[in-house]
């Protein structure tokens, strides 16, 4: 059994028992789509922080995620300096936690191992209602534009012209939870011409690199992948640009959110959000990898992530741990 499929299955676990247990608010008027351990009387769509103040976290250590990437050992580095900001702010020690998949992810928020995330724009539903977290903040332009476009690549010499041409082809998507690479193609794609399953099979590459890879390698005829991700991997000298073609592009979706668990202390809350939002991205390595932004900029899931929520619903995405493990 690898290792994926056993934190799938110990998340589906804690979530089946948690369901029915002392966990649950049964005095919760409101929840909407979260966990029954969770409620929402402000309605703002992410989880209430806990009324009994003995169940607030207040750690020495922070734990701080970046969304599930090929390498993430490269990440580590790239953030450093981030985390040493976000411990001088706030006071504690921080250390990052390289996690291999959405769902792996999920279950470390959850189960409170996880204080601090970035967690990628199909995913964060799913860390909103099953894991109690709650974005804050985004990557974004001094004129507070942020975003990314869904893009479909193919070779530079292939004989797909326009979406419609993807019928009968190789067509790699990334992971049933993701976005760009599998949910808007799956709500998008029908009214350009082609639907995924039906005019042609999906292969599931597991990421947007792999996505990417395989269409320079020639393993898949074309692929929607996430603007931010084949940029970055141009910039690092991952493929060539001249190799490829963009068939078609969407319009902007927002990117990673960064959010915090529901449960911290009021106080760090505060200071963290201070830390993220203090940070000058200017000459650093961080500034460098994610070109085009320079701050965080606030958001809220009940706003910026309407249009996902939309997308996924479309999809009939329910924020199931079943949902979530198939990822």
């Amino acid at each position: 059994m690898s290792k994926e499929t056993i934190l799938s299955a110990g998340l589906l676990t804690a979530l089946a028992l948690a369901a029915g247990s002392a966990f649950a608010q049964a005095d919760c008027s409101n929840r909407g789509a979260l966990d029954a351990m969770y409620c929402d009387e402000d309605g703002d769509l992410v989880a209430d922080a806990p009324t009994d103040a003995s169940k607030l976290q207040d750690p020495s250590t922070l734990v701080f995620a970046y969304t599930p990437v090929e390498d993430p050992a490269i990440y580590a580095d790239i953030w450093n300096p981030f985390i040493e900001h976000l411990a001088a702010v706030t006071g504690k020690k921080v250390q990052f936690f390289a996690v291999q998949s959405n769902s792996a992810e999920v279950e470390a928020m959850r189960s409170g191992r996880l204080h601090i995330a970035g967690f990628s724009t199909g995913p964060t539903p799913y860390a909103v209602n099953l894991a109690g977290n709650v974005p804050f903040a985004i990557m974004g332009a001094d004129d507070g534009q942020f975003g990314y476009k869904l893009q479909v690549y193919t070779q530079a010499d292939s004989d797909i012209k326009e979406m419609a041409d993807l019928a009968g082809k190789r067509i790699a998507h990334t992971s049933p939870t993701s976005n760009s690479g599998n949910l808007a193609p799956r709500a998008l794609f029908p009214d350009l011409g082609v639907t995924p399953d039906q005019d042609y099979e999906v292969s599931y590459s597991g990421s947007h690199d792999q996505s990417m890879l395989g269409v320079v390698a020639g393993d898949y005829d074309a692929a929607p992948v996430a603007s931010e991700v084949v940029d970055r991997m141009a910039e690092r000298g991952l493929y060539d640009p001249e190799g490829v073609r963009i068939v078609w592009e969407s319009d902007p979706f927002p990117t990673t959110s960064y959010g915090m668990a529901h449960d911290l202390a009021p106080e760090l809350k505060e200071k963290i959000k201070e830390a993220f939002f203090s940070f000058d991205f200017a000459g650093t390595a961080l500034g460098e990898e994610f070109t085009g932004v320079s701050k965080f900029i606030p958001i809220t899931y009940k706003d910026q992530w309407a249009v996902i929520r939309q997308i996924q619903k479309a999809n009939g995405v329910e924020y199931t741990p079943q949902g979530l493990a198939a990822e």
